[in-house]
């Protein structure tokens, strides 16, 4: 027996997918305009997981110039057929709905296979059938007309692997399990014993979210919906409950006869969420021909046992990152904003440390700022960074940011103030800037940078040399939820430089980032 803890993915680590290979498991998920997109996970026993890689780790299959951070990468869906590796996403900015695909779940991953506008729509997934055809199962707003916001329906088409190009007529099949149900999508289709089964959500992915699940003995049919519907949701429990938005899942066997299934949520703290959509697990069975989500249960729990072997990993996902920079390739948990290219960063300019240019692009923009980050895990947490930079100039920058989209983060920064250095903690709170607190610093040195939050409140210091300075106390971090600042993401967190518009040859050099509980 092994024992999940919920949830198995902390922090943003929306819309997952899943497939089983063998005794691996492989688990994907969303990564909005953040750059490398789609990270890929992989387990041997659903508890613990060791991220062996990004998707899309290369320019050319991930354009996102222009992109709002809730934009980019929505949803993809992993899937395995006759040794190859499937991963089917959309780009809702750059090309729509495209597949890539790989002999390893590591990579390297091909370049992007476009469907075009036949495959409209979000949220697309593909079923391999028992005679080998593929499918495209996808969503799409009523054809009819939309009658009310989130009047869609999901649909299928088949899929040709050769050409990959969507051939044959395409067909819908649910609309959703309520009456005027919104946004039916995430949709996966399974074949288990004589059933097609349909898992999607419904309802939005906000407090009404849901599963609910369609079967048919024929794949080329309307489905039938099951009587449960939705079976599974948090909605009846109210948002004061720890835990909502559940939705989004994807099923999975062991292999040996168990069944569960992932799915998004959020948790919540003084009402609002700064991590975005986690990814949870549950156990499933089987009532009629029916799954039942958490049997005599009915919502997510903390703990999850399973009956696999515990399978530990050397690069486990824990909930703390430390990061000493002493190698020559960027950690797969790093992510930027559109791109994370050495032309803003270096990790062999001065070995042992990491290099990060003060570029002109500015983090409030939607542009490539020199910005690395890691995604925030908890409520309760320690970030720390040591930083050597003197600014040259006005306006250049380095330190750290809190970062929930370009209108709405905190900025914890040295920079020129006269002929010296200054700390600044500056928020921006929808576009708005207003400096929170500033301190003088000593003409050169390194720097070292601390943030400690605890429910939603955060205290700020630094330290040069043996001398510790308080910054600033009880800062509000709610401006940086989702609730708050909208969108589909949650924050990160991590390295920043800036020279703010100006042209800039200047750098910071970081010593290390480290986040614990």
């Amino acid at each position: 027996m092994v024992t999940a803890n919920n949830p198995i993915l902390s922090g943003f680590y929306p819309d997952p997918s899943i497939c089983r290979v063998g005794q691996d498991f492989y688990l994907v998920n969303s990564s909005f305009a953040y750059f490398p997109g789609v990270p890929i996970f992989h387990s041997r026993d659903l508890a613990h997981w060791e991220q062996i890689g990004n998707i899309l780790n290369r320019e050319e299959q991930l354009p996102l110039e222009n992109s709002e951070i809730s934009q980019g990468i929505f949803a993809p869906t992993i899937r395995h057929h006759n040794g190859v590796f499937y991963m089917i996403t959309t780009n809702i900015n750059h090309g729509g709905n495209f597949i890539v695909t790989a002999e390893k779940p590591e990579g390297p991953w091909s370049v992007p296979y476009y469907l075009g506008r036949e495959a409209q729509g979000i949220d697309p997934s593909l079923f391999f059938d028992e005679d080998g055809k593929c499918y495209y199962v996808g969503t799409r707003p009523n054809p009819e007309g939309v009658r009310h916001n989130g009047d869609w329906e999901i649909w299928i088409q088949e899929l040709s692997l050769k050409d990959m190009k969507l051939v044959g007529k395409s067909m819908a099949i649910w609309k959703g399990a309520l009456k005027d149900a919104i946004w039916p999508e995430g949709p996966h289709i399974y074949k288990i014993g004589e059933y097609y089964y349909l898992i999607h959500a419904e309802g939005g992915t906000g407090p009404d979210h849901a599963i609910s699940v369609a079967r048919s003995r024929t794949l080329w049919n309307w489905f039938e919906g099951c009587p449960r519907n939705p079976v599974f949701s948090h909605r009846n429990l109210g948002m004061n409950y720890p835990i909502v938005y559940t939705g989004h899942g994807d099923l999975v066997d062991d292999g040996n006869g168990g069944w569960y299934i992932i799915m998004l949520a959020s948790r919540l703290c003084n009402g609002h969420s700064s991590m975005g959509r986690e990814t949870f697990l549950a156990k499933v069975t089987w009532e009629n021909g029916w799954p039942v989500i958490n049997e005599g249960i009915g919502k997510l729990e903390s703990k999850v046992e399973l009956p696999l072997t515990p399978c530990r990993f050397e690069k486990e996902v824990l909930e703390h990152d430390s990061f000493h920079f002493y190698g020559k390739k960027l950690d797969d948990r790093f992510v930027g904003i559109h791109q994370r290219s050495e032309t803003m960063y270096s990790l062999t300019e001065r070995p042992g440390f990491l290099r990060l240019y003060t570029r002109k692009e500015r983090i409030s923009e939607k542009s490539a700022a020199s910005y690395l980050g890691i995604r925030q895990k908890s409520y309760q947490f320690r970030l720390s960074a040591g930083v050597e930079f003197t600014p040259n100039k006005d306006g250049e920058a380095a330190g750290l940011v809190l970062y929930q989209n370009h209108e709405n983060h905190l900025l914890m920064e040295i920079i020129r103030r006269g002929d010296g250095r200054s700390f600044c903690v500056t928020a921006n709170i929808h576009g708005t800037k207003q400096i929170i607190a500033e301190t003088e610093l000593k003409p050169l040195g390194l720097v070292e940078i601390n943030v400690r939050a605890n429910s939603q409140k955060a205290d700020i210091w630094i330290t040069e040399g043996d001398i510790r300075t308080p910054v600033a106390r009880d800062v509000d971090l709610l401006p940086y939820t989702t609730e708050r600042a909208g969108g589909f993401v949650g924050c990160t967190m991590g390295m920043y430089a800036s020279s703010n518009g100006n042209e800039s040859a200047n750098y910071g050099d970081f010593a290390w980032l480290l986040y614990e509980k």
